[in-house]
């Protein structure tokens, strides 16, 4: 485990939860103490989109989708079981459960801690992050559990299209039965705004540079340049956020934890469906992991980009996304530890 740590996860990444913690604090002092720059930055607005949030979501984004190999479509008839686990686990269980889960926490568990109106609010940040399974860190999860990294794309790349039709009816169906109404124009702008295009473009550029200089250049030279691209591009859109946040945050600290619990839960029951249904199944353990990985960990840029453009910078939901970021590290490298210590579940 220790060995694999540097070449799986960067530094910026282990320590994700610090860093949001810091943007946290930096973007709360920014709203506090200089309230002229969410002010400017505020007049930069399109059709409901920050463009200075947008062009940061953007650079978090694309690099990912850079990563996906559309190619390795051919092999989804290769051992599909692997595929139905995460399929299943990801569109027709976890929206779901994130839905009810919190739900439960926000209406009823934390009734005399929570306002009615900040409850809805909350509700519907869960509802978008549980409506958005992971796309990029799950490489970062598979390495660490020695999964299949051929099988990993596989379930990568069906889940990326799975998203552009699936995301946009699944959240207004769960937004309208939580009694949040949103028009469907917006969501579907938001989704070809910071899906579509960041997909073509990710697409056509990793076809561009392998047809030019090869795939052992775009695996080796060209990808490693956009390190921590997308990492500087969350911690700049978490400090805008938060400047906006500061005075909700101010004003209800215990919040960001009350959110934070029913969304750990929802991790971990997320990661035992599919791995346990693998178990079940006598898939191997490499297909296993990553099944588990891809479900548990959100697609968390997407969800903080669509909550800004349907809520606004300044929405409670916007925060309520932004703290699937803050428990998505520790969470996922507790699975990640789990995992590895039940390998022989598994045949081998």
């Amino acid at each position: 485990m220790n060995k694999q740590e540097p070449a799986g996860i960067s530094f910026f990444e282990k320590y994700l939860t610090l860093w949001v913690i810091l943007c946290m604090a930096a973007g709360i002092l920014i709203g506090r103490y200089l309230p002229g720059i969410p002010e400017f930055l505020n007049r930069f607005e399109y059709a409901k989109v920050s463009i200075p949030i947008a062009i940061l979501i953007w650079l978090m984004i694309y690099p990912m989708m850079m990563k996906v190999d559309f190619a390795s479509l051919k092999n989804v008839g290769k051992n599909p079981k692997g595929l139905y686990v995460t399929w299943v686990t990801n569109w027709l269980i976890k929206p779901f459960t994130m839905y009810a889960i919190a739900w439960f926490f926000f209406y009823v568990v934390f009734k005399s801690l929570i306002p009615a109106n900040l409850a809805k609010d909350y509700l519907a940040g869960a509802i978008l992050l549980g409506a958005a399974p992971c796309t990029a860190m799950v490489f970062v999860w598979s390495h660490l559990t020695k999964g299949n990294p051929a099988y990993t794309v596989v379930q990568v790349a069906t889940n990326d299209l799975i998203i552009l039709v699936a995301f946009t009816p699944i959240v207004a169906l769960l937004l309208g039965i939580g009694g949040i109404s949103v028009p469907w124009d917006t969501l579907l702008l938001s989704v070809l705004l910071f899906v579509v295009i960041p997909l073509a473009g990710g697409v056509l550029t990793r076809s561009s540079v392998i047809r030019r200089k090869g795939e052992s250049y775009f695996q080796n030279s060209f990808i490693p340049k956009f390190g921590n691209v997308t990492i500087i591009g969350l911690l700049l859109t978490l400090i805008i956020i938060f400047a906006f946040q500061g005075k909700v945050i101010l004003e209800n600290p215990l919040h960001i934890l009350l959110i934070a619990i029913p969304l750990s839960i929802q991790t971990f029951l997320i990661f035992f469906i599919a791995y346990l249904s693998a178990c079940k199944l006598k898939l191997a353990h490499n297909i296993a992991a990553p099944a588990g990985m891809i479900g548990a960990s959100n697609f968390f840029e997407l969800s903080v980009a669509v909550a800004i453009s349907l809520f606004g910078t300044s929405s409670p939901v916007a925060m309520a996304t932004v703290v699937g970021v803050l428990v998505e590290v520790p969470v996922m490298l507790t699975l990640v530890k789990i995992a590895n210590r039940t390998t022989d579940w598994f045949p081998n």
